[in-house]
């Protein structure tokens, strides 16, 4: 008798915590998922890195977890409601991509942990006070001071014949007047001329267009915020047809015609973010997870378009690549 209760003391004691974590284990965790671009059938790859990202830490969608997808069409103004949403569906975290949809977000709640993945510096944009935020927000950034400076130089190197370059940017977003500065910086130190293009609103950058028609020996940089990458295919049509070569950030760029796209790897930032959303559903608090930088970065060359062109691009610079689309 004195066995059997030796026995069954210590059955619980090892069985205890495992149902506990069995337990745990069999709750299905809410994530609410706020974007202003269009949520495609197909997912985008920044998307599909998270979902495998989720997948590779025991994740699977519609049994452990349930992923509520909320998407403003590019119409910034849907934000607040459909973040007011998520807040209403009581999800557990809620990745926010974009500032603009971070913003919506942190407006919406103060309590529900919030993983923003932006492609601009939070601290600029007032999105956190410091990378170790003592908000409910936490997350990635995809902007690194250097980046504006260095697209500048690799657009140099592929076309050296180019002496003026004209900036696209929109001034009122303060990530964008840091890159504004160093993409200055690095022309001066270039010998190369600059012009401005400034755009803060869709009919400006309509506007700006006929400024690139066949305009010789002219590039063109592009600061990526959300209007600038929402007009990059568009972009990259025009500067083909009108033989001007041109960078931007993201890889979206190049794979849409542009010459060349040279930035931090969205889809690792995305594929990372499901690790925080994971800390926070295990109870972390983000004020216990630092916003995070890009650790990897990729050179993109659209080697078609350089053939529309009519450009050699030099062996030392598709040597760097990682990658070149025929």
């Amino acid at each position: 008798m004195l066995m059997r209760l030796i026995w069954l003391v210590l059955a619980l004691t090892v069985l205890g915590p495992l149902a506990a974590e069995g337990h745990q284990a069999g709750k299905v965790a809410r994530i609410g998922y706020l974007l202003l671009p269009p949520l495609a059938e197909k997912p985008s790859a920044e998307r599909q890195a998270f979902l495998q990202g989720l997948r590779e830490i025991g994740y699977d969608e519609g049994r452990n977890v349930i992923i509520e997808y909320r998407s403003a069409a590019w119409n910034r103004e849907l934000l607040p409601d459909l973040a007011a949403e998520l807040v209403a569906r009581n999800v557990d975290v809620i990745l926010s991509a974009g500032p603009q949809a971070t913003r919506a977000a942190q407006e919406a709640t103060k309590k529900i942990p919030i993983v923003m993945i932006v492609e601009v510096d939070p601290i600029e944009s007032g999105l956190v006070a410091s990378l170790r935020s003592s908000t409910n927000v936490t997350g990635f950034s995809g902007n690194m001071a250097g980046l504006g400076g260095k697209r500048l130089e690799l657009l140099r190197e592929a076309v050296p014949q180019v002496s003026r370059v004209l900036v696209i940017w929109n001034p009122g977003n303060p990530a964008a007047n840091s890159e504004w500065k160093e993409i200055q910086v690095a022309a001066r130190t270039l010998g190369t001329t600059l012009e401005s293009v400034e755009v803060r609103v869709a009919e400006d950058f309509v506007a700006a267009l006929p400024r690139l028609s066949r305009r010789m020996q002219t590039a063109v940089v592009m600061i990526q915020d959300t209007l600038t990458y929402a007009y990059r295919s568009i972009l990259a049509e025009y500067t083909v047809k009108n033989r001007v070569p041109a960078i931007m950030a993201g890889q979206s760029f190049a794979e849409a015609g542009g010459l060349m796209s040279y930035g931090p790897r969205m889809s690792d930032l995305f594929r990372r973010a499901a690790r925080q959303v994971d800390k926070i559903l295990k109870g972390a608090k983000p004020s216990d997870l630092p916003v995070e930088q890009p650790t990897k970065f990729e050179l993109v060359i659209n080697l078609k378009t350089a053939k529309a062109l009519g450009l050699t691009i030099p062996q030392s610079i598709l040597l760097r690549a990682d990658e070149i689309i025929q």
